[in-house]
């Protein structure tokens, strides 16, 4: 396998994990602390260690924290006088130079918890050619863009230098600004170990570690080269570790590499966030294709996931025949196209984001009151990922999940994973009750964007509709007599359909 295609990060595992990958990396000897038993641990979660040093406490306002003074001013001038919970408990103590094991869920204010510690204990010192003073690992490109976003304002206010190496961008490009010097640098496990392998980069001077969503990295099989990036950074420095959940899968980085950890343990689940509505809508098999088009074609933004970047494709297909602004984000995509796509999605130039897992983190997006499963997840953890787009930051919203009749049980045991008990209502396109819940309402029937030109096409040259897309099982060959589109799904036919007949009502 060549280097490019190593350190294109391998979104799609996530897709294919199946049970316990972490479980071969957890050792069964004593932790550092001297090997103390801890206490039993809820299932699928691990004893969070006790800290033998009293953590400092927490603070009521920013300005009660030792912030450099330009940070102090830059949080006053955008608002910013009282911390998140998760802040205010942390940054006492990491601001001390303290090990930290953190947990809140998403949208939180995690980045900050560390973030700014991190860019206040550098503030001051100046990184050597390809030596980076301070690491932040993260599992996503999505999720790296979104932590250097929010880290570079103060980055430039204490004149400090960050960089961003990720797969998927010119990997010439990141080891040119590690040659010229930085001292913050935010990675993806996959793309740093490459530039360290080219001699593009050495950790032995980094002080300060970040893992953010250590156990998604576990979860797509980084563990490895976590651990080895981990053993390279500067012996004795300080580690951090924050993530919405704290399964078994990171208990190895935990008990190897967090000496007496001040630990915060919060919202322990998605689920718990009171201003989240949570929504299972039992749907027929033949209806689910235009119940999803009808949520779709709401007013206002929503995200869809689908398991797979073929469904992704095709739903973002039919949505823009049917008249919605979609667009699609997945693995398969460049970097450019998925900035692209996630910057219209921002602005309200697309209004329907269809995504596979790669969009359950790492994306922070203002005002969206609502996430579909349009597949549903196979584990918790990734519904409550995906469930955390929404009622971020003390705002409200709903998860919706679209279930069939032969996923109802697994559904059933998957929320109480979750502990999460929902809405459960039995819905059809059409009706009142999906309008109430989601806001569904029957989409224009005018093709936008792409499909737009797309379906002129047909009419100059007399071939059919999404040509190209290619004949899966169950759908139509396209052949002469048949009522269905070339490459158009039962469920597509359907939902067109059932569309069309609304309009003439």
């Amino acid at each position: 396998m060549n280097r490019s295609a190593r350190t294109n990060d391998r979104y799609s595992a996530a897709g294919r994990t199946g049970g316990d990958r972490g479980a071969r990396f957890r050792p069964q000897g004593p932790n550092r602390s001297g090997g103390s038993r801890r206490p039993a641990a809820p299932q699928g979660e691990f004893a969070l260690p006790v800290t033998v040093t009293p953590p400092l406490p927490a603070v009521a306002n920013f300005g009660d924290l030792d912030l450099p003074a330009e940070v102090l001013e830059l949080l006053a001038s955008l608002g910013m006088n009282e911390p998140f919970p998760i802040q205010a408990a942390t940054l006492p103590n990491s601001l001390a130079g303290r090990d930290v094991l953190g947990r809140g869920r998403t949208g939180s204010g995690k980045t900050l918890a560390f973030g700014l510690a991190v860019l206040a204990r550098t503030a001051g010192r100046r990184a050597d050619s390809k030596k980076p003073l301070a690491l932040i690992l993260v599992p996503t490109r999505e999720l790296a863009q979104q932590v250097t976003d929010a880290l570079t304002p103060y980055a430039r206010a204490l004149r400090l230098r960050m960089a961003t190496v990720v797969g998927g961008m010119s990997i010439g490009r990141q080891a040119g600004a590690l040659r010229s010097g930085a001292e913050v640098v935010v990675a993806t496990p996959g793309r740093l170990k490459d530039l360290i392998e080219r001699r593009d980069c050495r950790l032995d001077q980094v002080d300060i570690t970040v893992l953010d969503e250590a156990d998604q990295m576990a979860d797509m099989g980084f563990m490895p080269q976590v651990t080895e990036l981990l053993d390279q950074v500067r012996p004795g420095g300080q580690r951090m570790l924050f993530s919405a959940t704290l399964d078994r899968n990171v208990d190895l980085l935990v008990r190897r590499y967090l000496s007496d950890p001040v630990v915060h343990s919060v919202d322990p689940s998605a689920g718990a966030v009171t201003t989240m509505e949570h929504h299972v809508l039992h749907v027929q098999s033949a209806d689910k294709y235009a119940t999803t088009t009808e949520i779709a074609a709401r007013d206002g933004r929503v995200i869809m996931f689908l398991d797979t970047k073929h469904a992704v494709d095709q739903l973002t297909k039919h949505l823009l025949h049917s008249g919605v602004r979609a667009a699609a984000l997945h693995g398969g995509k460049s970097q450019p196209q998925r900035t692209r796509t996630l910057a219209q999605f921002k602005t309200g130039d697309v209004s329907v984001l269809v995504a596979t897992n790669v969009a359950a983190r790492g994306i922070h997006v203002d005002n969206l009151d609502l996430v579909v499963n349009v597949d549903p997840p196979t584990d918790h953890k990734d519904y409550l990922h995906r469930g955390g787009r929404t009622a971020r930051a003390g705002e409200s919203g709903s998860v919706v999940t679209l279930v069939m009749p032969n996923q109802r049980r697994e559904m059933s045991r998957l929320m109480m994973a979750a502990g999460i008990t929902p809405t459960i209502t039995q819905v059809r396109s059409g009706e009142a009750e999906l309008s109430r819940i989601t806001g569904a309402k029957a989409p224009s029937g005018i093709p936008v964007g792409p499909s737009a030109a797309a379906a002129e096409r047909p009419k100059q040259r007399g071939q059919a509709p999404f040509r190209g897309l290619g004949t899966a099982r169950g759908q139509s060959s396209g052949r002469p007599g048949n009522s269905r589109r070339a490459g158009e799904s039962r469920e597509m036919a359907e939902a067109r359909k059932a569309a069309r007949a609304r309009r003439a009502a």
